[in-house]
């Protein structure tokens, strides 16, 4: 559950990202850091994250959303991070997942398949064109699949 400082920066950096041609993942703050994880189609590397930055701070600042001291972090979402909040699930719909559950479903904890949509904490995922349906509570992790 976001708080409301991740929901206002969230809110302040949007415009931002979108002129940058990047997609704003998620948003963390906790312990003095607030960090912004963002992505594009092709993934993003330092420079993009960079610029992001730079441009990001010049709202914050303005803004003025956290009275106390803080430090901003840019990164990209990560090879094993694993999808946590609806934002990321929607933003990642139609790609390779890679499940990971606590329980049994059907006689398998883990498997590959194609995110097929998202609702109420619950994600839907095409294996081998049977959809399985998996409450996120369920899943020790639900994430990206990167072939190397």
């Amino acid at each position: 559950m976001a708080n409301k400082t991740e929901i206002t920066a969230l809110s302040l950096a949007e415009t931002t990202a979108e002129n940058l041609g990047v997609y704003i993942v998620d948003v963390s703050y906790a312990n003095g850091i607030l960090c912004y994880y963002i992505d594009r189609e092709g993934g993003v590397g330092i420079d993009e994250c960079e610029a992001f930055s730079r441009a990001v701070e010049e709202v914050l600042d303005r803004e003025d959303i956290i009275a106390s001291e803080y430090s901003l972090e840019v990164s990209s979402p990560g090879v094993d991070r694993k999808l946590k909040k609806e934002r990321e699930f929607l933003y990642y719909l139609g790609r390779e997942v890679e499940v990971k559950l606590f329980a049994p479903l059907d006689g398998v904890k883990e498997f590959d398949g194609i995110l097929k949509g998202y609702s109420d904490k619950t994600a839907t995922i095409d294996c081998n064109g049977e959809e399985k349906q998996i409450p996120v509570k369920d899943a020790v992790y639900i994430r990206l699949k990167f072939v190397f």
